[in-house]
């Protein structure tokens, strides 16, 4: 910005006012320097990486010692991790969670939106980092993002597997699936977040935490940080992505684990039925271990964080 002072034509008020202005600005420039500063350091460390195909992912990546990789459901983002993510971090570990891309912070690209990109995304991420002898944690849509990384990318880098109230093998029902759930129910999915997302992500806060049962106490708060995690995503990549947790089947991706897998469901899940999710992956995975939470919901990592959190920090370390 240029102050103009036309000097023997200005007035006592005009020369008040630019020597007022100039003492101002010179008092703000070294505070505008620091702030300068901070923002070129923050720009420096932000947690974000360009993927191979132009995309740029966010990811939190806190702590040191073995790491832990947690992928996320539809719709929302690494922050429906954090009572994981404190709670591993604490307890020795080094904790890892990205925003799928459409998700969150990451880029929203039209294209690009399936499970095979978002696997070499997460194999890119685990690359970057340099992770070895990881242990992949994956809920819902997320559970089928790890076990497809598993198909496509392979053993190597993992030492364990955890599957929480996960979409493999297969969410449609078909003749060779009549325990999936049909196509219309996708059909509303789709229809309600083109047409009506904030809405309906409000609206399906009720069923995923099963809010509408006796048992569950409703939760507000965990209401609102769904919606929130939700509305940050992008339409487009989170309308691409039902087709990829209820449509792709991840039968194969299963049957090439071969690092010791457990397998975690609520026997009341309204979202990923039990039936044909985890009853059936635990048939697929050679080295899996099935615990059922009686009772529990879709969101039972988040309404029985201390619970859930113990049974996988047990299974760990065994």
């Amino acid at each position: 910005m240029t102050i103009k002072i036309d000097g023997p034509n200005m007035n006592r008020r005009q020369t008040l006012m630019g020597g007022g202005v100039i003492g101002f600005g010179m008092m703000l420039a070294p505070k505008i320097g620091v702030a300068k500063d901070l923002l070129q350091q923050e720009t420096l460390t932000m947690t974000t990486f360009t993927t191979s195909d132009g995309a740029e992912l966010f990811y939190k990546d806190w702590g040191k010692g073995r790491p832990i990789v947690f992928s996320h459901g539809w719709p929302l983002s690494a922050d429906a991790w954090d009572a994981q993510m404190l709670f591993f971090g604490h307890n020795g570990f080094r904790v890892i969670a990205h925003d799928r891309r459409g998700h969150g912070r990451s880029s929203q690209p039209w294209d690009g939106n399936n499970m095979d990109r978002y696997a070499d995304d997460l194999a890119e991420l685990i690359e970057h980092l340099d992770l070895r002898d990881a242990i992949l944690i994956g809920h819902s849509t997320g559970g089928g993002e790890i076990a497809h990384y598993v198909g496509r990318h392979g053993n190597d880098r993992i030492a364990k597997v955890v599957l929480v109230g996960a979409v493999p093998p297969l969410m449609l029902q078909t003749t060779d699936n009549p325990h999936g759930t049909p196509m219309e129910v996708f059909d509303s999915i789709r229809q309600g977040t083109a047409y009506n997302r904030s809405q309906f992500f409000k609206d399906l806060t009720v069923p995923f935490y099963g809010f509408n049962r006796d048992s569950v106490e409703t939760n507000e708060g965990l209401q609102e940080s769904f919606w929130l995690q939700g509305m940050a995503g992008g339409i487009k990549g989170q309308y691409d992505c039902i087709h990829e947790f209820s449509e792709v089947d991840y039968t194969d991706d299963l049957k090439a684990i071969k690092r010791p897998t457990l397998i975690v469901h609520g026997d009341d899940d309204q979202i990923v039925p039990i039936k044909a999710s985890a009853h059936r992956a635990a048939e697929f995975v050679s080295d899996s271990v099935l615990k059922i939470y009686e009772g529990g919901g879709h969101g039972l990592a988040q309404l029985q964080a201390e619970q859930f959190n113990q049974d996988v920090l047990t299974f760990i370390r065994s």
